[in-house]
C-alpha cells in the first residue's frame, strides 16, 4: 500500500446535467417481500422536507454519539495501549461507521456537510497516503507523526489536511483507521499494526502517535457536532431555511440520492476499484471495512426514499418520505423505484470481505460478479430517480459526474 492513484475525491467532483449522463444498462428490478406497498394518501411535499430534516438529524444524533464511544475507546488506549483496547477501539471505530455511512445520502447540493465552508473533506476523505501521516515500511521517519517540527493541534491537523495534495489526508476517519489497523498488507485480512506502535521505549515516537490519534478523534467529534447542530430544531441554522424549502428542497434530497448512486457509490467507490483491482482505491482499506460502506450507503438512499430509519437504539423512525410524493402521481413509478433500491441494499449485503479479494481476479470471478450487480442496481435506480423526480415537477437535476 505505497503507491497512490490520484483520482477525484468525492467532495471536489464537477457537476453535470443528470440527464445527459451515460448510464449503464439497468439490472433486473426486483421485488422485496419485506418492503412496505407505497402509501396511496397525497402527501404535501412540506410535510416530507420536515420530516427528513427529522431524519437527517437522527442520523447525525447516533453517529456522533456512536463515535464519542469511539472517543472513549481511544482515550482508554492511548492511556494504556493494549491489544485488547486496540481491538475495543477498532471495534468502535466500525460499530461508528455503520451510521456514518448512511449520513452519505445527505450531500451533494451544497448542505452544511459540503459547501464551501463543510467538513467533508476533513471527514471522509480518501485515499490516504500513509506515508503523509506515519511510517510506513521501508520510510521508517515518515509522516507527521515522525516530524518532531509538526506540532500536533486540531488546528494544524485540519490545516496540513490535502496540503499540497489531494492524497495528503491528516483527519478524519481514514486518519483513524489507519492509526488504528496500520497499512494492509494482508491478501486474507485487515492492517495488523501493533499497540507497541503506541509504547515508550518500543517504536520511536509513540508519545507523538498516541497524541496524534487523540487529537484527530476529537477534530472528528468536533466536525460531527457541527453537523449534528446543523440539523438541531428549533435553531437559526441550515435546518431551519431547509424546512422552508419545498419544491426546492424535495429536489435536493433527489440529487442527493442520484449523485451517490451513480456518481459517488457505484462510480467512485466500486467501479473504480472493480476496473483497477488495485487495493488503494478501496474505500475503507487498512480495516477492510469497504463491504459495509457499500452497504450503509445504499441502506442511506432507502432511507431517505422510503422516510423510514432504524435509530442506534433499535426503534423505528418513520413518516413521509420521496416513495410517498411519487406514489401520488405514479404509483407504479414509486414501487419500482422502491423494489430497485431494495435490490441494491441487497446487492450490497452480498459483498464479501476482504473487498480487495472481491474484485480480484477474471472478469466472471464471483466476486467481481457481485461487485458489479451491485454497480448495476445503482445505476438502475438513478435512471428511476430522474424519472421520480420528473414525475413531481422536477426537470432541473444536476449529480456528481461518475
Amino acid at each position: 500500500m505505497n503507491q497512490i492513484h490520484k483520482h477525484p475525491h468525492p467532495h471536489k467532483r464537477s457537476f453535470l446535467q443528470l440527464s445527459a449522463l451515460a448510464l449503464l444498462a439497468p439490472a433486473a428490478l426486483l421485488a422485496s417481500a419485506q418492503q412496505a406497498p407505497a402509501a396511496t394518501t397525497t402527501v404535501e411535499a412540506e410535510a416530507v422536507v420536515r420530516h427528513h430534516a427529522v431524519l437527517v438529524e437522527a442520523v447525525y444524533a447516533d453517529t456522533l454519539a456512536a463515535a464519542k464511544d469511539l472517543q472513549s475507546a481511544i482515550a482508554a488506549f492511548v492511556a494504556a495501549p493494549s491489544a485488547e483496547a486496540l481491538d475495543k477501539a477498532r471495534q468502535a471505530w466500525r460499530a461508528a461507521r455503520e451510521f456514518y455511512g448512511q449520513t452519505e445520502a445527505f450531500r451533494f447540493y451544497g448542505g452544511p456537510i459540503d459547501d464551501a465552508r463543510g467538513p467533508e473533506g476533513r471527514l471522509n476523505a480518501w485515499p490516504l497516503d500513509e506515508a503523509y501521516v506515519d511510517a510506513v515500511a521501508g520510510k521508517p521517519k515518515a509522516g507527521l507523526i515522525n516530524n518532531p517540527k509538526f506540532r500536533i493541534s486540531k488546528a494544524s491537523l485540519s490545516q496540513a489536511n490535502e496540503r499540497g495534495g489531494e492524497e495528503n489526508i491528516s483527519a478524519g476517519w481514514h486518519a483513524i483507521e489507519f492509526l488504528l489497523w496500520g497499512q494492509d498488507r494482508s491478501e486474507t485480512g485487515p492492517g495488523e499494526r501493533s499497540p507497541d506502535d503506541f509504547i515508550d521505549g518500543r517504536a520511536p515516537n509513540a508519545d507523538r502517535r498516541r497524541q496524534y490519534l487523540a487529537v484527530v478523534t476529537e477534530l472528528l467529534i468536533d466536525d460531527l457536532s457541527f453537523l449534528a447542530n446543523a440539523w438541531a430544531p428549533g435553531a437559526r441554522n441550515y435546518r431551519a431555511k431547509f424546512e422552508q424549502g419545498g419544491r426546492e428542497s424535495v429536489r435536493k434530497m433527489i440529487v442527493g440520492l442520484g449523485s451517490l448512486s451513480r456518481g459517488e457509490l457505484a462510480g467512485e467507490r466500486l467501479e473504480v476499484a472493480l476496473n483497477s483491482q488495485d487495493q488503494e482505491d478501496e474505500h475503507s482499506c487498512f480495516s477492510d471495512n469497504t463491504h459495509r460502506d457499500a452497504v450503509t450507503n445504499a441502506l442511506g438512499i432507502q432511507n431517505v426514499w422510503l422516510g423510514q430509519y432504524t435509530r442506534r437504539d433499535g426503534s423505528l423512525l418513520q413518516g413521509p418520505g420521496l416513495r410517498d410524493l411519487v406514489a401520488a402521481k405514479k404509483p407504479d413509478l414509486a414501487e419500482r423505484t422502491t423494489a430497485q433500491i431494495a435490490a441494491s441494499v441487497a446487492a450490497a449485503e452480498a459483498i464479501q470481505a476482504p473487498f480487495d479479494r472481491e474484485i480480484a481476479g477474471a472478469k466472471d470471478a464471483p466476486g467481481r460478479l457481485r461487485v458489479r450487480k451491485t454497480i448495476d442496481s445503482l445505476v438502475a435506480q438513478s435512471k428511476l430517480l430522474v424519472d421520480a423526480a420528473a414525475a413531481v415537477g422536477i426537470a432541473k437535476l444536476t449529480l456528481v459526474q461518475p
